[in-house]
């Protein structure tokens, strides 16, 4: 019971985060165009499309995990998100996030392998629909999971599509 309502907590939390942050990014004061301005501005191309990307990821990702449907996968993307802030924004400024560090983003990825590892608890969509009888939807093997499977895709992501300015202090 006790793990059940952390996850529940933990959940809706990160969850509604996420989606008020990507809300934020579409449809905010600068709304899409503004994101994709930002992206533009450190180094992320397509702009418009990581904008588009970032968005509705957030959105959706955070939905599911309010909800707790495929709550691993909302995990993983969630984190995917922070790991791309973090290399792309905040780890050249250092830990302290008065100082635009990356220690927001590293407490919210850590949460989000956190809860990766309890798993989405039974007050989750992913109870409900017995996801997590049949998968492996809990453990540490899935919270590591959920953190590989962000790392790669942020990884490629950045190898892809990311091009810093020197002047940004980028490679």
């Amino acid at each position: 019971m006790d793990l059940d309502l952390a996850s529940a907590v933990l959940r809706v939390v990160l969850g509604l985060t996420f989606v008020l942050h990507g809300w934020n990014h579409g449809f905010g004061a600068g709304g899409l165009d503004g994101t994709a301005g930002w992206f533009a501005s450190i180094g992320l191309q397509p702009a418009r499309l990581h904008a588009m990307v970032s968005t509705y990821l957030e959105l959706v990702a955070g939905i599911a995990l309010v909800i707790g449907l495929v709550t691993p996968v909302a995990a993983a993307a969630a984190i995917g998100v922070m790991l791309t802030a973090g290399v792309t924004v905040h780890r050249a400024n250092g830990f302290f996030i008065f100082k635009e560090g990356y220690e927001y983003v590293l407490v919210l990825a850590a949460a989000l392998v956190a809860l990766a590892i309890i798993g989405p608890g039974r007050w989750s969509l992913d109870h409900v629909l017995g996801a997590d009888r049949w998968a492996h939807w809990s453990g540490w093997e899935t919270g590591i999971g959920a953190f590989l499977v962000a790392a790669a895709g942020t990884a490629l992501m950045l190898a892809v599509c990311w091009r810093p300015s020197r002047v940004d202090g980028g490679h």
